[in-house]
């Protein structure tokens, strides 16, 4: 069973940095684009941050741009989220999730989550 496993989550101070990680399964996952969502009790959930399978092409929610930055080793099945100059509005579970290349394909696997907490 193909799977996503986050990882980095913890508590930080506001204006400091965090590294989530996901790591897949497989080496499937090479191909496929992958994305950061979190979501806040009684919020929905909310896009964050995507990478392509090559890396050629990343996007941004607008909250976090010029403060998040995703990367991925295909080498190692991992992809990143590096969050810099957090602020306590960023305290989300976030979920990684990988959909198969293409423009209108669907999130076919979803990690279970790790807490980011942001103190003011």
């Amino acid at each position: 069973q193909a799977q996503l496993i986050e990882s980095g989550g913890g508590l930080v101070q506001a204006g400091g940095s965090l590294r989530l990680s996901c790591a897949a399964s497989q080496r499937t996952f090479s191909r496929y684009v992958i994305s950061w969502f979190r979501q806040v009790p009684g919020k929905e959930r909310e896009f964050v941050a995507s990478i392509t399978g090559s890396s050629a092409s990343t996007d941004y929610a607008e909250p976090v741009k010029g403060r998040f930055t995703i990367s991925r080793d295909n080498a190692k099945n991992t992809v990143y989220l590096q969050m810099n100059s957090l602020k306590p509005e960023d305290t989300a579970v976030y979920y990684c999730a990988a959909r198969p290349p293409g423009s209108d394909t669907d999130y076919l696997y979803w990690g279970q989550g790790t807490q980011v907490t942001v103190s003011s």
